[in-house]
């Protein structure tokens, strides 16, 4: 018999590309997550018209929120939002699914490129840590007797990448040398283990997933996996997840990923 996921989960970069289909699997899985948050910098744009369409359709389980990674007011806001509407109940899940990438060589990057790509990808999934973790530990807290970690019960998941291994570095840099991208997500990974370790007594899971090179407008055309192929494939590694797997990273078919 199926699972419910969790009960409820907030979604970063739900506008387009993975975080959309985040969400549209979240939504007609058979068991669907009572509340679903899905947060986007621009809620009325041109760029989220296929998200409010979703959402009116589901209306009684999405609420677009709008959420700007780079804006610590508009990470606070939008976890007051999520509070009001839980009605004291807490968060199960948030997927950090948000980043951005800029081509990065040696010679194209410069300080702004660094700093504007570390401050999405690294500083925003911190903040999204540090003003949801009430709601998280509320969460944990609903399963007095379970010690055990999953993401039914309280947990955060980092979208991360391969390229964040400092181990697999050699193998694929001159592929994809992005200097920014890979530095911050080298970055994201040290504060998911750094999380990991942190909320450990609070019994939330913390991991670092990476999705694969998927076909969205970041990984482009030539990318080997469709939306739908690398979602439903991570859908099947989050409801796994155990305490074993926190401050990990693994990939979007269960595989660990070195350092």
């Amino acid at each position: 018999m199926a699972s419910r996921i969790c009960d409820s989960v907030l979604v970063t970069g739900s506008n387009r590309g993975i975080g959309l289909e985040l969400v549209r699997q979240l939504v007609d899985s058979p068991l669907s997550p009572v509340q679903i948050f899905a947060g986007c910098r621009d809620p009325n744009g041109p760029r989220s018209q296929d998200l409010q369409e979703l959402a009116q359709k589901h209306h009684d389980v999405i609420t677009v929120v709008q959420l700007d990674m780079t804006s610590p007011t508009s990470i606070a806001e939008a976890s007051k939002l999520v509070e009001a509407k839980l009605k004291g109940k807490g968060l199960n899940l948030i997927i950090n699914n948000a980043g951005v990438n800029i081509p990065g060589s040696l010679a194209e990057t410069g300080m702004q490129e660094m700093v504007n790509v570390y401050t999405t990808n690294v500083v925003g999934p911190m903040l999204i840590a540090k003003d949801f973790h009430p709601l998280l530990c509320k969460a944990a807290a609903q399963f007095p007797h379970q010690t055990s970690m999953s993401c039914s019960r309280s947990a955060i998941i980092n979208v991360s990448t391969l390229l964040s291994s400092i181990t697999r570095c050699p193998e694929n840099f001159s592929v994809s040398p992005m200097y920014p991208y890979r530095v911050s997500k080298a970055a994201l990974n040290m504060l998911t283990c750094c999380l990991a370790e942190d909320l450990k007594k609070d019994g939330i899971l913390v991991m670092s997933l990476h999705p694969g090179w998927v076909q969205t407008e970041m990984g482009g055309p030539e990318a080997p996996l469709t939306t739908l192929e690398s979602i439903s494939s991570m859908m099947k590694v989050i409801t796994s997840l155990t305490e074993k797997d926190s401050g990990t990273l693994l990939d979007w078919e269960g595989k660990n990923i070195p350092w």
